[in-house]
């Protein structure tokens, strides 16, 4: 991995000093800067659990991906600039239930305390979480982790005048290798997210912009506005605000 290469692709210049400030700059302007897109899966490419691969088409190729590529990707830069992270295994909480158990990767980086950190989870905290329950909040909301039984943690966001849980995870060590069964699963399953149509999405400094099938939705401050767009319409959108080429 080209580390200079990876933190100019993200705006970041490289710091001595791992604290936790630099941490959060990283993650915020990694999700500015990368868009999580499946235009993979919808396409029929197969994605493999490969670092090198992610990093060939990340930064290669300006990709962006899903949150195996994005957060596989993202905790090798946090390892090779020396902060003490692993991946970790998290179950998304849907409107109608719980998704496929641990198919969703995010990462922990301990400083002094274990954080959560996730730049593959689309609209979602832009900083480390700590898992004491204290409460952040950015342009996309107010979140906190609590401790829902001993080990097991809900990342949840403060929507609608109470507290969502968006998804639960362990602190438990894994390998990108330990995602294979939930990679296969979000690629190729009619109950994945993921296989039912486009979806590329990337935070802004006031918001987020995201493509949905041709459906677009920009948020503003916290104003949506949404609009459709012409296939032909939408690959240049996709030129034009992710900067990808269909």
């Amino acid at each position: 991995m080209d580390v200079h290469a990876y933190l100019n692709r993200i705006s970041v210049k490289k710091e001595n000093q791992l604290t936790l400030e630099y941490l959060a700059r990283l993650q915020n302007n990694h999700m500015k800067k990368i868009p999580f897109e499946n235009l993979d899966v919808t396409r029929k490419v197969e994605i493999k659990l490969i670092i090198d691969q992610f990093y060939k088409k990340i930064m290669g190729n300006g990709r962006g991906g899903f949150c195996y590529e994005l957060n596989g990707l993202f905790e090798q830069l946090l390892s090779n600039l020396g902060y003490r992270s692993h991946l970790i295994a998290c179950t998304v909480k849907k409107p109608q239930g719980w998704a496929k158990a641990d198919t969703h990767a995010a990462i922990i980086v301990n400083i002094d305390q274990p954080y959560l950190v996730d730049v593959g989870f689309g609209d979602s905290v832009r900083q480390p979480m700590p898992l004491t329950g204290e409460e952040r909040t950015d342009v996309s909301g107010t979140y906190r982790v609590i401790e829902t039984s001993q080990g097991s943690f809900d990342l949840q966001r403060f929507d609608e005048n109470q507290w969502k849980t968006l998804y639960r995870f362990t602190t438990a060590v894994k390998n990108i290798e330990d995602f294979a069964e939930g990679c296969l699963y979000n690629q190729t399953s009619p109950d994945s997210t993921f296989t039912h149509g486009d979806i590329v999405t990337i935070a802004t400094a006031d918001g987020r912009i995201t493509l949905s099938a041709l459906t677009v939705t920009q948020t503003r401050n916290g104003h949506k506005e949404k609009w459709e767009l012409s296939e032909e319409e939408k690959i240049k959108f996709l030129e034009e605000y992710f900067h990808l080429k269909v």
